[in-house]
């Protein structure tokens, strides 16, 4: 793409508002490339933590996510910033599936997407899992995940370039 996603358009900004609006009661953004320019385009009061070694890939950003959150926090949203056509209705329809132990995330036409919602009890073994560019791939590859369809809402495509 050629420029960190983070600071295209006006995706990031976006994708904490549709966080917000679709239920989540808290939203704390995971930095990495470019991230002191990034952060400029955030709320002075945005929560911000930063992936030093997001040149890892996508699994950095995901520990580094998870490690943040407090201990009331009873399940995490993993959204991503280059998927600008999922707005807040695709957000809560995967958030009200919210508990401790559960995993869910959005399907567009039965094809799993983002968000990914991942209950607290799944963490540990989300942050062991979360190497590289495959997030939590591997790990919900071998646990139970709810498909929640988002199809009629969204596509779910990712933009890797402008």
């Amino acid at each position: 793409m050629g420029t960190p996603k983070a600071l295209v358009d006006d995706w990031l900004v976006r994708s904490v508002t549709v966080l917000r609006e679709g239920g989540c009661d808290d939203v704390t953004v995971v930095l990495g490339a470019s991230a002191d320019a990034a952060r400029a385009l955030l709320p002075a009061d945005q929560r911000v933590v930063v992936a030093e070694d997001w040149d890892e890939g996508m699994g950095a950003s995901l520990r580094v996510g998870l490690e943040a959150l407090g201990p009331d926090v009873e399940a995490a949203v993993v959204h991503l910033v280059d998927l600008p056509d999922v707005g807040a209705d695709v957000v809560a329809r995967v958030v009200s599936t919210a508990s401790a132990a559960g995993l869910a995330r959005a399907a567009y036409h039965g094809v799993p997407g983002h968000p990914v919602l991942i209950g607290r009890d799944h963490w540990t073994g989300v942050i062991e899992a979360a190497v590289g560019d495959q997030g939590a791939r591997g790990y919900l590859k071998t646990h139970d995940v709810r498909l929640v369809e988002c199809g009629d809402l969204a596509g779910g495509n990712d933009v890797d370039r402008r």
